[in-house]
């Protein structure tokens, strides 16, 4: 079985974010980039279940522009096998994502396609579930535990009642949430090991992908800044405020 797992290249969770002046984005120059953490979990689970013996090849992809492809051979330094990069000059909408994976999922005959959940920057949560509508195959999102059962996979998932548990036919669409595993560090010797790694590089166009743009950012705002808190001498004081200014009792 081959094993597709799309990737994402997003700002550091450690790095402070600032958003540009002009309120257009948020600012990425000179600033440290990483792999989505939700997609290197996917792509820890997918070097697992070829580890396990239930898959034969792992394959990462990655739409972006050239940059992307730093955390292509990431993925390739933890054991992925081999790279596709989609080159684009701007972000895609989820959409767009979607039918690019689909065209890719039907192109490699894979048997099991893993995403993150959603983008850290972007915090979207939609390619997975787009991906399964056009291709009209099963689902499972935030996934805590997957395994192969022949012909199936198997997908514990943490639900507001407990956990739940499903089996779907492949191939398959499965996200992975927090739970699912612990990322691996690369070593260096499968870092010099990833530049030899084949990296495919397509466009849009040769996937007969249109892209549309139905989404406009109008305008990125930074979080207001928190007031300082204030003491009370007494706890009827405490309740006065919590009453009267804060309006959060009665």
């Amino acid at each position: 079985m081959k094993v597709l797992v799309a990737i994402k290249r997003v700002v550091d969770p450690y790095v402070k974010v600032r958003v540009k002046a002009d309120g257009s984005g948020i600012e990425d120059a000179n600033v440290k980039m990483t792999m989505n953490p939700f997609c290197e979990i996917a792509v820890e689970e997918a070097i697992r279940l070829k580890e396990a013996g239930a898959a034969d090849e792992v394959v990462v992809i990655s739409i972006g522009d050239e940059s992307s492809q730093e955390q292509l051979r990431s993925a390739l330094a933890l054991g992925a096998d081999r790279a596709i990069h989609v080159d684009v000059d701007k972000p895609c909408e989820p959409l767009s994502v979607a039918k690019t994976l689909k065209v890719l999922m039907d192109k490699e005959q894979a048997g099991l396609v893993l995403l993150g959940k959603q983008s850290i920057d972007t915090d979207n949560n939609q390619v997975a579930q787009m991906l399964a509508a056009l291709t009209e195959r099963p689902q499972a999102t935030f996934a805590s535990k997957i395994t192969i059962d022949g012909e199936y996979v198997e997908v514990e998932r943490e639900v507001d009642g407990g956990l739940e548990r499903l089996k779907l036919a492949l191939p398959a669409i499965v996200s992975t949430d927090l739970r699912l595993n612990e990322p691996r560090y690369a070593s260096l010797p499968n870092i010099m090991k990833a530049k030899r790694k084949p990296m495919d590089k397509t466009t849009l166009s040769e996937l007969g992908i249109t892209e549309k743009n139905s989404q406009t950012v109008v305008e990125i705002l930074s979080p207001p800044q928190r007031s300082s808190g204030i003491k009370v001498a007494s706890v009827e004081e405490l309740v006065e405020k919590l009453r009267n200014e804060a309006k959060v009792i009665e």
